[in-house]
C-alpha cells in the first residue's frame, strides 16, 4: 500500500501537467496512433478523450475497444533518460452515454475549455477509458505496474 499512494501522487501530477496523450488502438488492418488531448478522473479510474464518430481511431475503437495510452514528460534532451516519466495506461475504451456524460465531459472541459465547441457538437463521441493498469518507467529502465479496480 505505500508504494501504490506515491505512485497515485505522481500519476495525478503528472496528468494535471501533460496536455497530450499517444492512443493506440487496433484494427484488423494493424495498429495505429493518435495524439488526443485527455483527463483524468481524481480516482484515475478513468482517462478521458474526443473524437468525432467519423475518424479512423474511432472506427478501431468500435471494432476493438482495447487501447493503451501513453502520458510523459519528455523534454527531448538526454536528461529525458534519467529525469522523464512515461506512463502507458492499457484498458477498454467505451462511448459515455447518457446522464454519466455531463459529468466526465465537465471533467475533460474542464482541463480543455478551449474544446468545448468540439466536444459539445453532436458528431463528437466523448470517451472513457477503464483503465486495467498503468505501467509507470522511470529512470530510463524502472518499471512499476498499478493495476486499478473498478
Amino acid at each position: 500500500m505505500k508504494e501504490k499512494e506515491p505512485l497515485n501522487s505522481l500519476l495525478i501530477k503528472l496528468f494535471s501537467e501533460q496536455r497530450l496523450a499517444v492512443l493506440g488502438t487496433q484494427s484488423r488492418s494493424g495498429p495505429y496512433g493518435n495524439l488526443v488531448a485527455f483527463a483524468a478522473t481524481d480516482d484515475l479510474k478513468y482517462l478521458l478523450f474526443a473524437t468525432t464518430r467519423a475518424t479512423r481511431k474511432f472506427e478501431n475503437l468500435t471494432e476493438i475497444p482495447k487501447v493503451s495510452l501513453l502520458i510523459d514528460n519528455r523534454s527531448n534532451r538526454e536528461v529525458d533518460f534519467h529525469e522523464a516519466v512515461a506512463v502507458t495506461a492499457t484498458g477498454t475504451a467505451k462511448e459515455v452515454l447518457g446522464s454519466e456524460r455531463d459529468s466526465f465531459q465537465d471533467i475533460l472541459l474542464s482541463k480543455h475549455p478551449y474544446l468545448s465547441g468540439f466536444v459539445t457538437a453532436p458528431t463528437c463521441a466523448l470517451l472513457k477509458i477503464e483503465v486495467d493498469t498503468y505501467y509507470i518507467v522511470r529512470e530510463f529502465q524502472h518499471v512499476v505496474e498499478l493495476h486499478i479496480k473498478l
